[in-house]
């Protein structure tokens, strides 16, 4: 006859249900107030504030964030903020594993730093003043992607609170991601040893199709971001007594970028910045046009058009536009130099045009490749002979594609999508970019990877009135706990 074994030695069971109430306290007492102190302060990437040491507010949310992590007190956390001489800080966490330690690791990702101010706020509302409405926290950072050291140690503190199971747990939060993560390989490098080896990679930085179920993201763009610049001249001139004989910088500048695309359909010309894009994302991609319809496109905050009609999107037809936006190379323009406001635009031809050009790349697309190109082609036989420069910035991201889903991935996704959602996960691919995913996938390439995020329709990161859906953080807090925990042993 067998004994029977005592119910204090057998594996507990989680509980969605109680998982989920400590997640929602944890996110009502603690995340939100967190959080919008953090969107108070206007910590931009070092892109977009060259004073960042000395201004200090990246420091400052580096501190508030690592003072809250070390106030859970966690059995056996550690936590330093790394500092490499002359560049942003970087957070790392480590918690020890909770089950038989086989030395694999949940490496968990996000970053601090945010986007500039960008205009068009609502009149109640501003990129650095916070506000609680409807169950959205507005303002600039907070859904990209604040929340997300905080969400994941409430991860780990949930299945530590029923006593479940879990694997070990590092975390890496960065402050460079929005300038292109150019400071993010050299302490990668540096902490190589210190992460081990790295079986699962959670990183809360992407979005989602909709806020109704979870959302896994299959792959991101790569970028190219630089200055188009055109000289004709050493000063500016009267239009009258000059045009028609000084070439119009402005008029420069549009015939280079005929060059790189064509603009009665956006599409980019050279063939090299285009890759063939796989059949099974292609299957993903007609399945989530499926779910989304026609709020891929209708998600937009669209301008009225000719005739009292809205502006029209590039196509209507779901799966093309979640193609375009995810496997097909795109230049926007994003900045100008040169250019007078219209209050003061006098009648003087001007002798310098600057754009601010932003590549979004397919995944498999080699980006420092793409940059050079990109140089090669704009500053070569410049018309007129003017001065044509092309300075790509720091950091060019190549893009990423996922590699295929294990069994005991899709299944335990599928479970955490139906226990705190009621749906299954869903599948899409972002436009957006993450240059850690790529690293990484190349640094541990057995790794599967759980790239989601808060980023769901009309949440506008980087845009006016951003802001983060926080039942769904909830959520998603919960889902990626109870993934965690189904993290098989090897």
């Amino acid at each position: 006859m067998n004994a029977r074994v005592p119910d204090d030695a057998l594996p507990p069971t989680l509980d969605p249900q109680a998982l989920q109430a400590f997640v929602d306290d944890k996110w009502d007492r603690e995340i939100i107030p967190a959080l919008t102190d953090y969107i108070a302060i206007p910590a931009k990437s070092p892109a977009f504030d060259a004073d960042w040491e000395k201004n200090a507010f990246i420091e400052r949310v580096v501190r508030d964030a690592a003072q809250w992590v070390e106030a859970q007190k966690v059995r056996g956390l550690t936590l330093e903020v790394v500092r490499l001489p002359g560049r942003t800080p970087v957070i790392f966490f480590d918690v020890p594993a909770t089950r038989q330690d086989n030395g694999d690791t949940v490496l968990l990702y996000g970053h601090l730093d945010k986007q500039p101010e960008f205009s068009g706020w609502r009149s109640d509302l501003g990129p650095w003043t916070p506000k609680y409405e409807d169950g959205k926290l507005y303002g600039r950072g907070g859904a990209d992607d604040g929340y997300a050291i905080y969400a994941s140690l409430t991860a780990i503190m949930a299945l530590d609170k029923q006593g479940v199971p879990r694997p070990r747990c590092v975390g890496i939060v960065e402050t460079c991601e929005e300038s292109g993560s150019y400071d993010l390989l050299p302490y990668i490098d540096a902490l190589r040893e210190r992460l081990g080896n790295v079986s699962l990679v959670v990183c809360l930085d992407s979005g989602a199709g909709n806020y109704d179920q979870l959302w896994m993201t299959t792959s991101l763009r790569g970028m190219v971001a630089g200055t188009l610049e055109v000289q004709v001249l050493d000063e500016g001139v009267h239009s009258g007594d000059s045009s028609g004989v000084v070439p119009s910088s402005f008029r420069i500048l549009r015939h280079l970028l005929d060059r790189l695309e064509d603009s009665a359909t956006g599409r980019l010309l050279p063939q090299s910045l285009h890759c063939e894009i796989p059949a099974d994302r292609i299957e993903q991609v007609k399945a989530t046009a499926q779910i989304l319809g026609d709020e891929v496109w209708r998600r937009f905050p669209w301008s009225c058009g000719a005739e009292g009609g809205f502006v029209l999107p590039m196509t209507t037809e779901p799966e093309q536009a979640l193609l375009n936006r995810t496997w097909r190379p795109t230049l926007s323009v994003t900045g100008a130099e040169g250019l007078p406001p219209l209050s003061s635009a006098g009648n003087v031809l001007r002798p310098r045009t600057a754009f601010k050009l932003s590549l979004r790349l397919p995944p498999l697309v080699d980006a420092v490749a793409a940059s050079q190109e990109i140089k090669a082609l704009l500053e070569a036989d410049s018309p007129y002979n003017a001065k044509v420069i092309f300075h790509a910035n720091e950091g060019a991201a190549t893009g990423w594609n996922a590699p295929s889903t294990s069994a005991w991935l899709s299944k335990a996704l599928d479970e955490a999508s139906q226990a705190y959602y009621g749906s299954p996960c869903g599948y899409i691919g972002q436009g957006g970019t993450i240059p850690l995913m790529s690293l990484l996938q190349k640094g541990f390439p057995k790794a599967q990877f759980m790239v989601c995020g808060v980023l769901g329709p009309k949440s506008n990161a980087h845009g006016p009135n951003e802001f983060l859906h926080v039942p769904y953080g909830k959520k998603l807090t919960a889902a990626v706990a109870q993934t965690m925990a189904a993290m098989p042993q090897a």
